[in-house]
């Protein structure tokens, strides 16, 4: 089955093109399913995780003080995860990492799938087999997008894509050591400002081996 990553700028319709192509190709799409099950594991909200997930910084102490009367001596259907000392010296940063890591790797190996984001096509470096595509767009394409999907004003969405720009940028170049933006990294790079959703779904098809 088919593994493909799709790296994305916010307000560029990564969610969009992913849950198109997985119809298409009747595959698994992954985007939140990923924060549930992190969530699941660690038994906490997925509010707490999303608001973690690809982030530097974010609700630490609101996760420790969490995590601090979890049980993990005897944890559930985790069979591939050694689950670290239930105390707070423990940083649930790097377990929320690894956990993430993990299903995706799992996701790959057992079923395919589109997983979007999550920093799933650095994760996934090892596998040649896997579609690794980036959806960009001019900035103001992409505060339109905001503006429209969260109906929040000019304003606000600007400040939006603009912390979100930053925030990837230095979640992947910390996590991972690369340019979340560099086309190198990437089998397709497509501008969805320039041929829209449905087209860029076409263009991933046609590229995948056959």
């Amino acid at each position: 089955m088919a593994v493909i990553c799709i790296g994305r700028e916010f307000g560029a319709g990564g969610e969009t093109v992913g849950h198109l192509l997985a119809e298409r190709l009747n595959l698994e799409y992954l985007d939140s399913k990923i924060v549930d099950e992190v969530a699941r594991r660690l038994k906490v909200d997925p509010e707490v995780v999303e608001s973690y997930d690809e982030k530097t910084g974010g609700l630490l102490d609101r996760l420790l003080r969490q995590l601090a009367t979890v049980d993990f001596s005897t944890p559930q259907d985790v069979a591939a995860w050694t689950p670290p000392h239930g105390e707070l010296a423990w940083d649930p940063r790097k377990s929320v990492l690894a956990m993430t890591q993990e299903i995706i790797r799992r996701q790959a190996a057992t079923g395919g799938g589109v997983i979007v984001g999550r920093g799933a096509a650095y994760v996934l470096l090892d596998q040649p087999s896997v579609m690794r595509v980036f959806l960009r767009a001019p900035f103001e394409f992409r505060v339109k997008a905001i503006m429209a999907s969260k109906g929040i004003d000019n304003e606000a969405a600007r400040k939006y894509l603009k912390e979100r720009d930053a925030n990837s940028t230095a979640y992947i170049r910390q996590v991972y050591g690369h340019d979340w933006q560099h086309p190198s990294h990437y089998d397709l790079v497509i501008d969805t400002a320039r041929i829209g959703h449905e087209h860029a779904v076409e263009v991933i098809l046609a590229a995948l081996p056959q």
